[in-house]
């Protein structure tokens, strides 16, 4: 699971570089009777709603594309939260 997920990252922050979106954290956890893919997007100076749907557009179609992942799952993209 981990290339997998490794694969992942690297094929959405190549699309993502011209925003400047880089991907903190990708992880793929089972929350009670769900499993999600969670993919964590940062960016200097943070990320505001509209850049996090821009991004999520962009990320979608390219988890449809690699389909590396068998298991049926939410995809759940967020921004890192600043403490």
């Amino acid at each position: 699971m981990q290339e997998s997920l490794e694969k992942i990252k690297k094929g959405i922050e190549s699309k993502l570089v011209d925003q400047k979106i880089i991907v903190d954290k990708i992880e793929f956890v089972k929350e009670n009777k769900y499993k999600f893919l969670k993919i964590t997007l940062d960016k200097v100076g943070g990320l505001d709603l509209d850049a996090v749907t821009s991004a999520t557009k962009i990320i979608n179609p390219l988890i449809d594309e690699y389909d590396l992942i068998e298991e049926e799952y939410i995809l759940d993209i967020s921004s890192k939260e600043r403490g």
